[in-house]
């Protein structure tokens, strides 16, 4: 079915039709009606080329996101599916772009081909030449997490540096000495991943105010990988009576290590993060976190790429945001536990 169609049926021209269906000239009322009715009755619907073609706006985004390897984890799942949702509230499709640089394939299609309206960047780094692209090209986008130097641009972010910071002083204020950090993978780490490197960052300069003695592990987004890393910190260090995680995926594998090892969460040792609410509260005993907000930061993202599409030149404008440690029920005072062995004491720098 096509305009050509309508327009016989409805007797009038193909560019009235056109009129009607677009607004871009006026149509008389009758005329208005007449063309809805047998719209209507056929259920014509205008494909999305041809909207794109008449009004410049395919009425799409792209979400760009690298690879996922074996799955993605719950929060980063709740990110996409926050944001396709939020897109639909703005009448916008989703897109996705599995693209971690800007030579990416995908990435250029969607560029190239001009498939979509915007971007919205996920699992920013702090030199991320898929940022630094869009910018020299202004086309627009809002990111997800901030570069190393994010000023002018648009995005939504988390503050993992004062998070980090506020999970070591709070095991500090419990009294905890020997505290463990558990990251995202090493290959994440290495590439700059800005929660990452700015989570390590918070965490080590906290820990260092604080005269902690600590160590630092890099965890694979599973919970096998999450029990391995508890049986390493134990390990290195039997002393051990907290840690901090960002990864969220190991969390299930964090407890099981720490049950087979015969340590009771909080009793013997305490456990906190940065972590997505809902997921912090699927774990016995329940996480104590702070909770990151995943459908907000989803919500604001697309609100401020609808902003950028319908103001072209509005100001940069950007969120950062620090919520609040939600305490639970895996953290409490430090208890007494084996002696470290000798020899195996790293001090934050």
């Amino acid at each position: 079915m096509n305009i050509g169609e309508i327009a016989r049926r409805a007797g009038v021209s193909r560019s009235t039709v056109s009129y009607a269906l677009s607004g871009k000239r006026p149509v008389s009322d009758d005329t208005r009606r007449k063309i809805q009715e047998v719209v209507d009755e056929l259920g014509y619907r205008p494909s999305a080329s041809a909207r794109a073609l008449a009004n410049g706006r395919t009425r799409t985004f792209g979400l760009v996101f690298p690879p996922a390897g074996n799955h993605y984890t719950g929060m980063q799942l709740d990110f996409i599916g926050s944001v396709v949702e939020a897109a639909a509230v703005h009448d916008y499709d989703v897109l996705l772009s599995p693209s971690g640089v800007d030579s990416d394939r995908s990435f250029q299609r969607l560029l190239g081909e001009r498939r979509v309206d915007g971007a919205i960047l996920m699992e920013i780094r702090l030199e991320d030449d898929r940022v630094d692209h869009l910018a020299a090209l202004d086309f627009p986008s809002v990111a997800i997490g901030r570069t190393a130097h994010p000023e002018g641009g648009w995005w939504v972010a988390l503050d993992h540096t004062a998070l980090a910071t506020a999970c070591v002083h709070h095991l500090a204020d419990l009294g905890h000495r020997r505290v463990a950090f558990v990251n995202r993978p090493e290959q994440l780490l290495r590439a700059g991943y800005e929660s990452a490197q700015r989570g390590l960052d918070g965490f080590t300069k906290a820990a260092a105010e604080r005269g902690l003695t600590v160590r630092a592990y890099c965890c694979e987004d599973d919970a096998a990988s999450g029990q391995l890393c508890v049986e390493r910190i134990l390990h290195d260090d039997p002393a051990t009576t907290a840690l901090v995680t960002l990864n969220e995926a190991a969390i299930g594998g964090l407890y099981r290590g720490l049950a087979a090892a015969g340590r009771h969460v909080p009793r013997d040792f305490s456990v906190t993060g940065v972590v997505a609410g809902h997921w912090a509260q699927t774990v016995t005993p329940q996480l104590t976190a702070a909770d990151v907000p995943a459908g907000d930061m989803g919500r604001r993202a697309v609100e401020l790429l609808v902003e950028r599409l319908d103001h072209p030149d509005a100001p940069p404008r950007h969120h950062l945001l620090t919520p609040p440690i939600s305490l639970r029920a895996s953290t409490g005072p430090a208890g007494v536990t084996p002696t470290a062995n000798a020899g195996t004491e790293t001090t934050a720098p």
